[in-house]
């Protein structure tokens, strides 16, 4: 009995070291070895996984990205006609055009322009840049809008509207009861209408997107803003205010001569009456004087005596 049991107990042991021997025949055949990982494991792996999203670390937009630039900038110039052609030729060199031009000259005698220019949204950043060595730029203010969002949901608003236009013509085409056509094509105009709005809003982005839109005011001046520091030393600000004084007379002498040759018919016909009133007066003997002041009379001390 104890033969038979070493036996069986002999056999059992045999058959676990031959399962065991199976299972690591088989995992060696399964897993890869060292040799094997010269890159063709690793690319067979990399094709059955879905690809990573790469992170853009550059920092450009993404090129689906519907931005919408706009700036606004203050110009100065002592030559006005020359700021002027100046921005036309900028204007026309970078690809733009003017969607709205205004020239004023208000009674100061300085001029001034309006502008609102479109210029291609790459050309944008140039375009002020150079503005700036154009003329004397005071302000400037510039905004970026992304209006990605609003733009795709438009689009796909609009061809989900198109396919239920297509839909429903195909419906009108097959209906032989004349109020269920009559209903189709109600939907179908109103389907129609969606189209023609969301198309105007998707052309209105386009615009948008495509040209950036920059206001620009351009004043003539007698004197450029903020070239000078104000000077910090107490002889430095005496001389500045000597010469600004001087500047000062010069231009008040200025205004009152151009103020004369302004009102100087007014002036001639003043002095004509004045001049006319007054030989009335000296004709009539009754010549013009200015009221005197009396002189009181000295008061006596007694009553008088005759002699």
């Amino acid at each position: 009995m104890k033969r038979i049991l070493a036996v069986l107990l002999s056999v059992l042991l045999m058959l676990s070291l031959a399962a065991c021997g199976a299972k690591s025949e088989t995992a060696e055949m399964e897993a890869p070895s060292m040799s094997d990982f010269d890159g063709s494991y690793w690319e067979t792996a990399d094709n059955a996984m879905p690809a990573k999203e790469e992170k853009n670390t550059s920092g450009a937009l993404p090129a689906d990205t519907k931005m919408v630039y706009r700036a606004q900038i203050d110009l100065e110039t002592l030559e006005f006609e020359t700021a002027v052609a100046d921005i036309a030729a900028l204007v026309e060199e970078l690809g733009g055009y003017f969607e709205q031009n205004s020239i004023s000259s208000p009674s100061s005698r300085y001029r001034c322009a309006d502008y609102v220019v479109r210029v291609p949204a790459e050309q944008f950043r140039p375009f002020c840049r150079q503005l700036g060595t154009l003329c004397h730029m005071t302000y400037k203010a510039e905004s970026a809008e992304n209006i990605t969002e609003e733009y795709y949901d438009t689009d796909s608003r609009l061809q989900t509207a198109q396919t239920k236009l297509a839909r429903l013509q195909e419906l009108l085409s097959q209906a032989d009861n004349m109020s269920d056509i009559i209903t189709i094509e109600s939907a179908i105009s109103d389907t129609q209408y969606e189209i023609d709005y969301l198309s105007g809003t998707l052309r209105h982005y386009d615009a948008l997107v495509g040209y950036a839109t920059v206001n620009i005011s351009l004043s003539e001046v007698y004197k450029l803003s903020g070239t000078e520091d104000a000077p910090m030393t107490f002889r430095g600000r005496l001389g500045n205010a000597f010469t600004e004084g001087i500047k000062a007379t010069g231009e008040f002498f200025e205004d009152l001569l151009v103020w004369l040759a302004y009102h100087w018919l007014g002036l001639l016909i003043l002095v004509g009456i004045v001049v006319l009133v007054h030989r009335v007066r000296v004709s009539r003997g009754k010549k013009f004087h200015w009221p005197r002041r009396k002189k009181k009379e000295p008061e006596t001390a007694g009553e008088d005596t005759d002699k």
